[in-house]
């Protein structure tokens, strides 16, 4: 039967997260019940508690970066046992049918995917509801192994700042040789930076703040340009085989775009909403430059994203917070001061 868990919540677009008592369906027989340790604080968390998208169902309880430890499996469930560690991301379901789903891109599911929260769930038609929350119940098929040498906290932010940037690395074939740029340190670009000089390539830093050489160099970037000095930016006309843009805001990419190489990729993961400075196509057709956009991955990829990230001793930067503090933490993102997550410690919510 249904039960209800402590957790915190958005009552609608102009108030706080703010305690809530959270009801969780129904266990079926292919859930795995989890006890969440840690949760990751995303810039999505907040677009959703104020409505930025227009999408927001309330309460709407937030957090899809979830660290937890098994607490009960279902009769189905095959791959876990209770006390696992385990870790969910964005996503908690899909078809499983479609092509998008056959080739484990979930995320990209043509009957659309389950989103951990702020959805409906499709079998029961009941709310997600994410992890600002002591426990949650998901299809062991969604749910991801932690491998050991991750340090859990850390870990957190891994299950979305992680794999939006592992997934378009690889998928462009970061590797030895290649030259990679990321746009903008932040909870995404600290990891771009991290990942990519792990896969062997040489790393550059686009920015627009002063003072961050030392910082990004600490992260992996072998190089930093700064993208408002016209005499940096003329000596990495035409240089990168990959460009990443994770800055969450409009903005004119057309002077990172002319960074690109002949045949190269420029690939958008962190703005939804429109550029209002249109992409001269110009630029794409005289150097057959290619602009792409890339949205989390797939369970597959998340777990293989996991077992780098253990192998080459990859974490994200965090600042641990209590549920409390949430809101503090949201004005703090809001102002850049943060580096490069905040991660709730859920055993606050015992307090």
């Amino acid at each position: 039967m249904p039960q209800n868990f402590r957790g915190y919540a958005v009552q609608s677009a102009g108030t706080p997260v703010v305690p809530h008592t959270v009801p969780r369906r129904d266990s079926r027989a292919d859930d795995v019940t989890i006890d969440i340790l840690y949760c990751g604080v995303c810039h999505t968390d907040i677009h959703h508690a104020r409505n930025d998208w227009g999408k927001a169902v309330y309460p709407l309880v937030p957090g899809h970066e979830i660290i937890g430890r098994v607490a009960a499996i279902g009769a189905a469930v095959k791959s876990f046992k209770a006390g696992d560690l385990v870790g969910v991301g964005c996503l908690v379901d899909s078809c499983q049918q479609c092509s998008a789903c056959e080739e484990d891109l979930e995320q990209h599911c043509e009957k659309e995917a389950t989103w951990t929260y702020n959805d409906v769930d499709r079998h029961d038609k009941s709310r997600t509801y994410g992890g600002y929350s002591e426990r949650i119940l998901v299809s062991e098929k969604f749910v991801l192994r932690v491998p050991e040498g991750l340090e859990l906290s850390s870990a957190a932010p891994l299950l979305c700042a992680g794999i939006t940037l592992y997934s378009p690395l690889r998928r462009f074939k970061a590797g030895k040789g290649k030259q990679v740029a990321i746009v903008a340190l932040g909870g995404l670009g600290h990891m771009g930076l991290k990942l990519a000089k792990a896969m062997g390539a040489e790393v550059t830093l686009f920015t627009r703040v002063a003072g961050q050489e030392q910082e990004a160099q600490r992260l992996g970037a072998d190089h930093v340009v700064m993208i408002t000095d016209p005499t940096q930016m003329a000596t990495v006309a035409h240089k990168f085989d990959l460009i990443i843009d994770t800055v969450p805001s409009d903005h004119d990419i057309n002077p990172y775009v002319a960074s690109v190489t002949r045949g190269g990729t420029y690939v958008i993961v962190g703005q939804f909403t429109p550029l209002h400075t249109p992409v001269v196509p110009g630029a794409l057709i005289d150097a057959r430059r290619s602009l792409a956009g890339s949205l989390i991955g797939g369970i597959a990829e998340t777990q293989e994203m996991l077992e780098f990230c253990a192998e080459h001793g990859i974490s994200c930067d965090v600042e641990m917070i209590r549920m409390q503090d949430i809101n503090t933490a949201y004005e703090r993102m809001l102002e850049g001061d943060v580096k490069y997550r905040f991660v709730i410690d859920m055993a606050s919510l015992k307090s």
